[in-house]
Formats: C-alpha cells, structure tokens, sequence
C-alpha cells in the first residue's frame, strides 16, 4: 500500500471521528424538536423527516462508530464473526432506509404540489406511517441474505474473527443477481427517482407560477403578495435543498458503483481507486450530518425550537439561582 493511500487513512479515520460527534448529536436533536410538532410543518412532513434523522442517526451509530472500533479498537466482541456479520446487515439496511425515506420524502412534496386530486388522500400522516414502516420491513428482509455472504478471515481458538467476504460472491449467479439488485435499488433508482421527481416538480411549478402571474395580474408589473405562492415556495425550497444535498453527497458514490459494475474489478483497485472509493463512503456518511443544519437555514420556526432548546437549559439555573434567592 502506497505511502499516499496511507496519509489518506489517516485523514479518513479523523474525518469518522467528527461524523460521529457531530453527526449523531445533531440528528437527536432534530429528532426530539421535530417530535414536539412545533415546527409549522404538517404531520405528514413531520412524520418523514423524523424517519429520515432516525435512518440517518442509525447509519451513523452502526457504520461510523464500527469504522472508529475497526480503526483504534480491533480484537474486541463487534469482531467476531456472527457479529461483524449482523452489523453488516444492520449497516446496509440504515443506509437503505436513509435513501429511500428520501425518496418518500421527495414524491410525497411531488405529490403535494403537483397532484392536488391525490393530495389529499395520500398526503396524510396514517399514508406516512405505513409508506415509512413498509419501507423499513421490506429493506430489512432484504438485506439478510448479507449475513450469509460473510465468513472468517481466521480461527482461533474455534472463535472465527472479522467478516471477509465469501469467495462466490462475484461468480456465483445468485449472488451476482442479489448485487446488482442491491447496486439498483440503492442508490442508481433513488438518484434517478429523485432527479426526475426534482424536474417534474420544477417544470410544474414553473408552469403554475406563469398561470397565476397572469390571473393576479403581475404579468403587468402589479406586486401583490400571494399566500398560497409563499407556503409553497417554502415547501419547495425544503425539498429542494434535501435532494439536493442528497444528490450532491451521493454523487461520488453513484459514480463509483456505475464504474466498478461496467469495469467489474471488484475490489481489485489501485492506488487512486481506492482513494475514490473511500471518499464516496465518507461523503455517503457525511450526508447523514447535513439535514438538520439544512433545517436550520431554510425553516424559522425550526430555528426558533432550536433556540428556545439551547436557552432552556441556561433559563432553568437562572430561574433555580433566582428562586433560591429570594
């Protein structure tokens, strides 16, 4: 291994150490203030963007916190072979469950501003419940076949230790079609889903704006303020920048996958590949960091919850200090 792709680990083990304290901190809190439905948002919205900061604060404690074990704790119970393989299985459903919840998230705001027949039959948060917990069962009985695609890298003491990879998994047609399958599902079909929803979402929005110019008058330089216009507009920067900070973070990841299933090396890389390689894993990690910072920016009530949370605290022993006072 080149002195290179050295220097790279050791700035990538530094990098999963501050996904970690920051990722998973930010996503409870996002959590627990959009739990308390004080954000303005609909039950609905509520209801997915709570799955997605849980989907998202999963992938970290599972899969960044392992990395962090594999790096500075090795030999340890999270090493034995029957566990690496559950974390394994439990990794890939987080990060499934992270994507697709997006997804839901994307063609239920489609919905919404787009398909006014629909919405308000589909747009409720009973439809959100069982849009989330469908998605979460079916990817968790997807990915249990990984277990099985995991053995030893040695035995000792009958113990078998870290999980490699079986021999068959690339040459055996089970598995090949169990790959690409997964390689399909997550992330090429909600990278393409959540483009095309973007676009058709935009174009409409375009198309709607026009319309209503034009019925209000503005086309004619008039300037009247335009409720529904604004409720919408919020609604769709909302989407706009979670996709698209999904599209963003994804899009080494994606890149990487669609070369190494055309080239099909496996993961016999060089130098320069495996770097790429990594660094489509920490942006894929990294994205279950920025939503809730995306929350901050984009919605006021939001940050008026944040707020009022980080002053609780400060607020209480003021008061306590007061009473005690007195």
């Amino acid at each position: 291994m080149s002195a290179m792709l050295d220097r790279y680990q050791s700035v990538e083990k530094i990098l999963y150490m501050l996904i970690a304290v920051i990722g998973a901190p930010v996503n409870l809190v996002a959590i627990v203030i959009l739990s308390r439905g004080k954000c303005g948002l609909s039950t609905c919205t509520t209801r997915y963007l709570v799955a997605m900061a849980a989907a998202d604060l999963l992938t970290i404690v599972i899969e960044v916190l392992f990395q962090i074990n594999l790096y500075y704790f090795t030999w340890n119970v999270l090493d034995i072979t029957p566990v690496c393989s559950v974390i394994d299985v439990l990794t890939f459903t987080a990060a499934d469950c992270s994507v697709w919840f997006t997804v839901t998230f994307t063609f239920d705001r489609f919905v919404v501003i787009c398909c006014q027949k629909l919405k308000t039959k589909y747009c409720t948060g009973k439809t959100a419940a069982v849009v989330l917990t469908t998605t979460g069962v079916l990817f968790c009985l997807k990915n249990i076949p990984r277990y099985f695609t995991r053995e030893p890298l040695v035995i000792i003491d009958n113990v078998p230790w870290f999980c490699n990879l079986i021999d068959n998994y690339f040459t055996d047609p089970g598995w090949v079609v169990y790959d690409w399958l997964d390689t399909v599902l997550t992330p090429l079909l909600p990278f393409a889903g959540i483009l095309l929803l973007n676009a058709l979402t935009a174009r409409h929005i375009l198309v709607a704006s026009r319309v209503r110019k034009g019925l209000k008058g503005q086309s004619k330089g008039e300037n009247r303020s335009d409720p529904e216009m604004e409720s919408r507009r919020r609604s769709v920067v909302l989407l706009f920048t979670l996709s698209g900070s999904f599209i963003l973070l994804w899009m080494t990841p994606v890149v990487n996958i669609i070369y190494y299933q055309v080239s099909g090396k496996g993961f016999d890389f060089n130098d320069s590949e495996w770097i790429f390689h990594y660094v489509g894993f920490l942006l894929r990690n990294f994205s279950c960091c920025t939503n809730t910072f995306i929350y901050v920016v984009t919605q006021s009530k939001f940050r008026e919850q944040l707020i009022s949370a980080v002053k609780y605290p400060v607020t209480s022993v003021l008061q306590f200090m007061n009473k005690a006072a007195s």
